[in-house]
């Protein structure tokens, strides 16, 4: 697997995260560094569902989650050797790449066993046995190739069966014995100029004459090898050369150790840990879906840096982040929200500028790197902004975001107000999704004082269509808070029309009970004037914390 630059947001994402990760892996793509993939860690809402159709652009590839896996550890393109090619050759292969094991595939590159040394020391010593016959599974055509031989007869001989070998050396009595005893339909006689032992063969319709040191058949004997259907090949080895490498001659996948068990990349590293420990070699295959191998992992790539890299977009805190984030070196970080707990090993590129939205450092970004954002680029670039600031209307909203809004308008031929309010139409679509979805919609999680919490965000114009679902949504926020062992779990319904917001909370009762905004029902309560989470909503609930921790 080629190393990879994942461009990603934050959990739950909105449409600022989701767009800022495709408009900046754009610019560096265009900047040359092809690799870099725009990612999103979770399901996107109807309204960036909707601008990404609008303007044909493709989503950004859905991580579930970073937990290390396998294919994080791949390296280069696989190194696989066909059953059907001759373990000579696959050996030879071994050799001059320097490998230390090869998966056998199947013509379609699915996996069927493992060639490795100790599996071929194994199958040396079971066969190469004084005080037993041995056979191999071997072709006619096989042997033609690895012992380069001169064919003179061929039959059935792309026939891959087993044929034990049989050495003319004795006086010629001793030999037809010892070749009666051998099943001679299938044996592989090793002769060299001996006329009355080829003629006997012959006459007893061995398998295969095989004639050493580039010999060729006594006079009339081809026609009565051609009548006995008997192929004859001449080789240019001496006997015991030719007797070893017939032992070369069989398909490889007859030799492959079928034990080794097939992983797969998605599989995680802690699943392949322990199957890798009693693996031979110390190394596994890996192959994708269909059993294509995709190369083979060692127990010491585990412990090299993996094929993964990440940069955060819309968010600076661990606990927003992807799952599994924490096992990958992170580039860089461009966001527009508070400084959390982040901390790295390594100098980094970190970003944080305050404005209204990471579209807005984004498109910035383009300008000052001179590479001026293409129309449709511009065009989701505008909507990102104009969605985390309410139509620029927002208490978060800056100077440099109107600025950038009328940059991206020009270039895009898009009006801001007509925009605005296109796309809060499609953001009112959320009101009807049930409330297990609603409460975790552009969730972030926060820590303050030690406590853990979450605080979702949805906009609309019409709050009242979300204030009648109270109980439904309250429900839903009591089993978020209980399953993560939150301080609290809230959901702030923020009003676009009248930049007023509703606060839905479940929280323990030593911190509820110090909430004092007007109440709007049981659980609810009336925020005017507060659209912010992050400017406004985060610091009060802040101040509460520490006034709870404090008594």
């Amino acid at each position: 697997m080629k190393k990879r630059v994942y461009i990603i947001g934050h959990r739950n994402p909105d449409t600022d995260s989701v767009v800022s990760a495709a408009a900046y892996a754009r610019l560096k793509q265009a900047q040359g560094m092809t690799n870099c993939i725009a990612a999103r860690a979770g399901k996107i809402n109807p309204q960036t569902e909707y601008i990404f159709e609008r303007f044909s652009i493709p989503v950004p590839e859905y991580l579930p989650d970073l937990i290390p896996r396998a294919e994080y550890y791949l390296s280069g393109e696989p190194k696989t050797v066909c059953a059907d090619v001759t373990l000579w050759d696959a050996l030879e292969q071994m050799e001059q790449e320097g490998l230390r094991v090869l998966p056998i595939v199947d013509k379609n590159g699915v996996y069927r066993s493992m060639l490795h040394y100790k599996n071929f020391a194994r199958y040396i010593i079971a066969n190469i046995n004084p005080n037993k016959k041995s056979s191999f599974p071997v072709s006619i055509d096989y042997l033609v190739h690895t012992l380069r031989a001169q064919p003179v007869t061929l039959f059935n001989n792309g026939e891959v069966r087993r044929s034990p070998i049989v050495v003319a050396a004795s006086y010629s009595k001793y030999f037809m014995a010892h070749l009666e005893q051998d099943n001679p339909d299938d044996a592989l006689v090793i002769v060299g100029d001996r006329w009355d032992v080829q003629e006997f063969s012959i006459r007893r319709k061995v398998r295969a004459l095989i004639l050493t040191n580039s010999n060729t058949l006594a006079p009339n004997l081809e026609e009565l090898a051609k009548e006995n259907h008997v192929s004859v090949i001449s080789c240019p080895y001496d006997t015991s050369s030719t007797a070893m490498l017939i032992m070369y001659s069989v398909p490889a996948g007859a030799m492959g150790d079928d034990s080794v068990p097939l992983m797969r990349l998605t599989d995680t590293v802690k699943k392949i840990r322990e199957p890798l420990s009693r693996a031979p070699s110390r190394c596994l295959p890996i192959a994708d879906d269909e059993g294509r191998v995709a190369g083979v992992i060692f127990e010491g790539d585990l412990i090299r840096e993996p094929n993964i890299d990440v940069i955060m977009v819309d968010h600076n805190e661990p606990g927003q982040a992807i799952e599994g984030i924490e096992n990958y070196k992170i580039l860089e970080v461009i966001d527009h929200h508070r400084l959390g707990n982040l901390s790295t090993r390594y100098p980094i590129t970190f970003i944080n500028r305050v404005v209204g939205a990471t579209c807005t450092i984004i498109a910035n970004l383009y300008r000052e790197q001179g590479f001026p954002p293409e129309k449709d680029i511009a065009s989701i670039l505008l909507c990102g902004i104009l969605a985390d600031t309410l139509t620029l209307h927002s208490a978060t909203t800056s100077d440099t975001d109107r600025e950038t809004a009328e940059y991206l308008s020009s270039i895009s031929g898009l009006d801001i107000q007509l925009l605005g309010r296109e796309l809060q139409v499609i953001a009112n679509r959320t009101n009807e999704r049930p409330a297990a979805e609603l409460v975790t919609l552009d969730m972030k999680e926060y820590t303050e004082q030690g406590f853990a919490f979450s605080v979702s965000q949805i906009e609309t114009d019409s709050p009242a269509s979300l204030a009648v679902r109270g109980e439904e949504i309250q429900a839903a926020l009591d089993k978020q808070f209980g399953s993560k062992d939150y301080l609290f779990s809230a959901l702030l319904v923020t009003d676009v029309t009248a930049l007023d917001s509703l606060l839905f909370i479940a929280g323990k009762k030593s911190f509820v009970g110090l909430l004092n905004f007007p109440r709007a029902d049981e659980g609810s309560y009336i925020l005017k004037e507060i659209v912010s989470r992050k400017k406004q909503l985060i610091p009060l609930l802040a101040e509460l914390i520490e006034k709870m921790a404090g008594i």
